[in-house]
């Protein structure tokens, strides 16, 4: 079911589902009134009401403590509604999800700029995260080749998958098939009989930056904010933001939670070579007074012999794709 809403007089009627995404004239008042799927419509709504519910809390509390504002300012992330998609939602774009993170750092005199559009999730970019770190020993061919072809500019990429079992050639026919669904790709064939996939490539800087590694942000953000508000614990989150230091130094920071509103949580992403980073993030966890083991670098591919490693040698703890869910779990927030 489609919904016709009117943003000038507010008309509403159904409409037949072909329409959604389309933009008509109003019947009534004659503006331009867009065309939503019922559901993302309702779930939107849901959404704005949760939020004005908690600022109407906020006001009926003035004699509340300075932590019993916050808490009410900052509604656990995002309403613990149980329709609330995290994969399609505004919701953490809201100053007051992220308003506790902006202190803790004004409280060091170092000011944030916030990127929203690397807290919406109304994309696909998510979704694809996911689905790729899920499964990255069976995609990462596919990946791989991807990111060659980008690199030399190239329009296209076949993959053999004639050597993978049937379990592989599933999960990587249904990527490529979502890739091309969620518009990642232009173009989408799957040769059955010879076992080739050919994928016609897009050329935005946005797709081409997400193969080259900024789905790993994606994924390693998406992973925590589902743990953490399965969890119901109060907590506020960014990514992909810069902090402006008073010296006017700038970093750019991947992941960043902060967890009942006191205790810190630094995530840096590497897809590709981390060495030569080191240094840096040892003196920006001192800078920045970060517990070790608050202070992640999660590179991906390395084993947890290697992760355990890197950590005893420096003063930063070093994690992987598949282990670093389990040590946020043994903190002590």
């Amino acid at each position: 079911m489609a919904i016709l809403r009117c943003n000038n007089c507010n008309y509403l009627r159904e409409v037949p589902n072909e329409h959604v995404g389309k933009t008509v004239k109003c019947p009534v008042c004659d503006h331009p009134a867009p065309i939503h799927d019922a559901v993302t419509l309702v779930k939107k709504v849901i959404e704005k009401y949760q939020l004005l519910l908690t600022k109407y809390q906020e006001l009926e509390q003035p004699n509340a403590s300075p932590t019993e504002a916050v808490s009410s300012v900052s509604p656990h992330i995002v309403s613990r509604d149980k329709l609330l998609d995290l994969h399609n939602t505004t919701a953490m774009t809201n100053s007051a999800q992220f308003k506790p993170i902006i202190d803790w750092f004004k409280n060091r005199e170092i000011d944030v700029d916030v990127n929203l559009q690397a807290l919406d999730t109304q994309g696909f970019y998510d979704e694809v995260a996911i689905e790729l770190g899920d499964n990255h020993e069976v995609l990462q061919t596919v990946l791989e080749k991807i990111k060659k072809a980008q690199r030399n500019d190239y329009s296209s990429v076949m993959i053999n998958i004639s050597n993978q079992s049937q379990k592989e050639i599933k999960i990587i026919t249904d990527f490529c098939r979502n890739l091309y669904d969620y518009a990642f790709v232009a173009r989408y064939f799957y040769n059955k009989k010879e076992k080739k996939i050919h994928l016609t490539l897009q050329t935005a800087s946005t797709i081409v930056n997400f193969f080259n590694g900024e789905w790993l942000e994606w994924y390693v953000f998406m992973k925590l904010v589902k743990v953490f508000y399965e969890k119901k614990g109060l907590f506020s989150c960014l990514r992909s933001f810069v902090v402006n230091f008073s010296n006017e130094d700038k970093h750019e920071i991947d992941i960043f939670f902060l967890i009942n509103h006191r205790t810190p949580l630094f995530i840096e992403c590497k897809s590709g070579e981390f060495r030569s980073m080191i240094e840096k993030y040892n003196k920006l966890r001192k800078r920045l007074n970060i517990d070790k083991d608050k202070f992640l670098v999660l590179v991906l591919g390395i084993n947890d012999e290697q992760t355990n490693g890197l950590t005893n040698m420096h003063d930063v703890t070093f994690v992987n794709e598949k282990n670093f869910i389990d040590h946020i779990a043994q903190l002590n927030p």
